[in-house]
């Protein structure tokens, strides 16, 4: 029996920045991007097209610039479970981020081959 559950939408991409101020400038007034919002620390957001741009200092003082991609999943433990059949190591298990109104933010973190980091989230009911 094969498992049909695949990661097929992304739901957020986050881009390191050193200079968050200018960087909001750029995206948002040059590029016109849909400026959403920003949070301490050092975190802005824009809308698009349905996908959530985050811009973000990097972390630990690292100066290697990446990015992230966060797949959107309806129920982020039953997407854990499936990518841990198939041998994925989670470096941070699902967990609660941020109450966003009626709803709460979920994240779970990996990585790929190359040691990329990438992200599962998913949005549900409080």
């Amino acid at each position: 029996m094969t498992n049909q559950f695949g990661l097929t939408r992304i739901g957020q991409i986050s881009v390191a920045v050193h200079d968050l101020e200018r960087a909001v400038g750029f995206y948002r007034d040059t590029l016109g991007i849909r400026f959403l919002f920003q949070a301490p620390p050092g975190l802005a957001f824009f809308e698009c097209g349905g996908i959530r741009l985050m811009l973000t200092l990097p972390e630990g003082g690292s100066d290697h610039h990446t990015s992230v991609i966060y797949y959107d999943v309806a129920d982020i433990h039953a997407a854990a479970d499936a990518l841990k059949g198939r041998g994925v190591v989670f470096e941070s298990e699902p967990h609660f981020v941020a109450q966003l109104g009626e709803s709460e933010l979920w994240m779970g973190f990996l990585r790929d081959p190359e040691g990329n980091l990438l992200a599962v989230m998913s949005e549900v009911p409080a």
